[in-house]
């Protein structure tokens, strides 16, 4: 068993093991990758201050997200295709994190189905949800959720079109893999995962396939797909399924401050600052910078997280003391997953939770809730300055 004392050590690891096609899936963004790399790189540009001869024990990292007890302010994210990084990858991360105390968000487009993972744990999960043209589908998408008892509905606005992917489109990105001889050259080096894939029946997209007339094959089961996102979708389309769902809900994709205030507006329980990993609007802020403008728009009428780019605990802990309430992993459990399955998620958590323990007891903290700016050195026009 490899010594994992960081989430790049898990990164290694995943790289190995994981075929081409999935890795390069996970780990990109679109066009130039601009946006996806200083999703990264500009968590670097803010220092923490170190503080000395203060009582630093009995720290605690817990605290709430949207009112439910979480052992620390981070939630798994929603991931396409994560029961393709590992076989049966949703029941086994979700499991992971129901264990650790930290909330799973189940993505729309998920190899295992909502029943699977509901089936596989004891406790709710989140379930992230893509405005699909089909009404039909969408309202007995939404429905099969409330059945599965999940506690919140994470509303991704930020795919109603599909940025480019480069590597994607390259790969021929598809679940399960074409049989091309690329493809089956790269899988003939990946037997551990092929190992895995032969023992589960889970290898297409658990939520569409036998919900959606005439998908019956991975070709008609993509072009359906890249059909289906509602470009439509606007704040009224929000409001009713608001209704819908009628749960928490928390709105994703938020990077102005003037779509934080209508998603305030509407009523949502929580809006998640990102951009998508970097995989949507090339050139657009980093969400570390694009926080500040909306934290000071909405104040407290809605609860605020951030995503995309977190690597680290300390990432974590300069969120939090910037003023998001919570944040979401993505990539950082993925690479867990691909590399040491459910074992590797928890891993991830432990890795994770350990720097934002230790870091925030040499900021001068015991508990999270206290954290605040303070602890931070934050350059100044970090937010940046611009005409208008």
């Amino acid at each position: 068993m490899p010594v994992i004392t960081n989430i790049e050590d898990l990164h290694r690891i995943y790289r190995r093991r994981t075929p081409r096609m999935f890795y390069d899936y996970c780990e990109s963004g679109s066009w130039t990758e601009q946006t996806f790399n200083e999703n990264k790189s500009d968590f670097q540009d803010i220092y923490l201050r170190q503080r000395v001869a203060v009582d630093m024990s009995n720290r605690t990292t817990a605290t709430q997200m949207i009112g439910q007890d979480v052992s620390m302010p981070v939630a798994l994210a929603p991931v396409g295709m994560t029961g393709m990084q590992a076989a049966d990858g949703e029941i086994k991360a979700a499991r992971a994190a129901e264990k650790f105390g930290v909330p799973f968000t189940l993505s729309t487009m998920s190899i295992c189905s909502i029943e699977d993972v509901a089936e596989h744990t004891t406790k709710p999960f989140w379930f992230q949800l893509y405005v699909m043209k089909d009404e039909d589908y969408l309202a007995r998408l939404i429905q099969r959720a409330k059945d599965a008892k999940c506690s919140a509905l994470v509303l991704t606005l930020d795919l109603q079109v599909l940025g480019q992917r480069h590597k994607d489109i390259k790969n021929g990105l598809s679940a399960p893999p074409k049989p091309t001889l690329a493809n089956m050259i790269n899988l003939s080096t990946k037997w551990r995962w092929g190992l895995g894939m032969l023992g589960t029946k889970r290898r297409q997209f658990g939520n569409i396939v036998g919900h959606v007339d005439n998908i019956d094959d991975p070709s008609s089961l993509m072009a359906w797909t890249a059909e289906q996102f509602d470009p439509a979708l606007d704040w009224k389309a929000i409001e009713k399924i608001k209704d819908m769902w009628g749960g928490p809900l928390i709105l994703k994709g938020i990077m102005e401050a003037e779509d934080a205030r209508m998603a305030a507006k509407v009523g949502a329980d929580a809006i998640v600052v990102s951009n998508h990993g970097g995989r949507q609007l090339d050139g657009a802020l980093s969400s570390i910078r694009a926080l500040d403008p909306i934290l000071d728009a909405v104040g407290d009428e809605v609860e605020v997280h951030l995503d995309s780019g977190i690597r680290s605990g300390q990432d974590v802990l300069k969120a939090i003391a910037m003023g998001a309430k919570g944040t979401m992993i993505g990539r950082a459990y993925i690479y867990g997953l691909g590399a040491m399955g459910e074992a590797g998620v928890t891993r991830a958590l432990e890795v994770m939770h350990k720097e934002l323990d230790v870091s925030m007891a040499f900021c001068g903290h015991r508990d999270i809730g206290n954290v605040n700016r303070d602890i931070l050195r934050i350059p100044e026009g970090f937010s940046g300055r611009w005409e208008g």
